[in-house]
C-alpha cells in the first residue's frame, strides 16, 4: 500500500519529525510504501485557493507535488503534536489545501507531546476534521508521551513500549486500508 505520513511542525526545535520517521520505518519494514509529507519540506502559503480550485496543472509547484502524493496514497497517517490543545498550524494548512484526495481512505492518529499525555487532546479535533476530509481516523490511537525521549533521530525507539505497541496498532490500520481499497475498486458513493 502507499501511505503518506502526514506531519506537521515547523519549529525549529521539533522533536515529532522522529515519531513520523519511526511510522515511516516500521510501515517500510512491512513492505509499505511510505512517504512523510510535511510544510517544512512542501511550503504553502496559508490557504487561498485548495488544489482543485486551480485549473489542472496550473496550482502552485508544491501543492502540485503533494496532491499528486496524497491522490496515489492509499491511506493516511497524521503525525501531530498538541498546540494549545489542538492541531499545529501548518497541519491544518496543509490539510485543508486539499480534499478529494482523501476521499474513502483511512487515517492513523499519532499524537505526541513533551509531557506525560501523549498529545491526546488533538486527536479529538483531529478526529473531526479528518472525518470532514473524507479520511476517518481508525478508532485506536497512537500518542507517545515525552517525545524528547522516545525515539532516536533516526526514528528508533529508545523506548520500547513503542516498538510492541506499533504492532497491534499497524494490524487495526492495516485492515482497514484492505477494507478500504477494496470498496474503492468496486465503487465509491460519489
Amino acid at each position: 500500500m502507499k501511505i503518506a505520513i502526514l506531519y506537521g511542525s515547523v519549529r525549529s526545535d521539533r522533536q515529532g519529525i522522529k515519531s513520523a520517521k519511526f511510522f515511516y520505518n516500521k510501515l517500510a519494514e512491512r513492505g509499505h510504501d511510505a512517504v512523510i509529507v510535511e510544510p517544512k519540506e512542501y511550503p504553502l502559503d496559508f490557504l487561498d485557493k485548495m488544489h482543485k480550485e486551480y485549473p489542472e496543472g496550473k496550482a502552485p509547484e508544491n501543492m502540485e507535488k503533494i496532491h499528486k502524493i496524497l491522490d496515489e496514497s492509499d491511506g493516511f497517517v497524521i503525525v501531530s503534536g498538541e498546540y494549545n490543545h489542538s492541531i499545529p498550524p501548518a497541519l491544518k494548512n496543509m490539510l485543508d489545501h486539499f480534499q478529494t484526495e482523501y476521499y474513502f481512505k483511512p487515517s492513523a492518529i499519532n499524537s505526541y507531546s513533551a509531557g506525560t499525555f501523549g498529545g491526546v487532546r488533538v486527536a479529538v479535533h483531529l478526529r473531526a476534521v479528518l472525518a470532514e476530509l473524507g479520511m476517518p481516523s481508525i478508532p485506536s490511537l497512537f500518542p507517545v508521551s515525552k517525545i524528547q525521549d522516545a525515539f532516536d533521530d533516526d526514528g528508533n525507539a529508545l523506548d520500547k513500549a513503542y516498538e510492541r505497541r506499533i504492532g497491534r496498532f499497524l494490524d487495526e490500520f492495516e485492515w482497514y486500508l484492505r477494507a478500504y481499497k477494496k470498496e474503492r475498486e468496486i465503487s465509491t458513493p460519489y
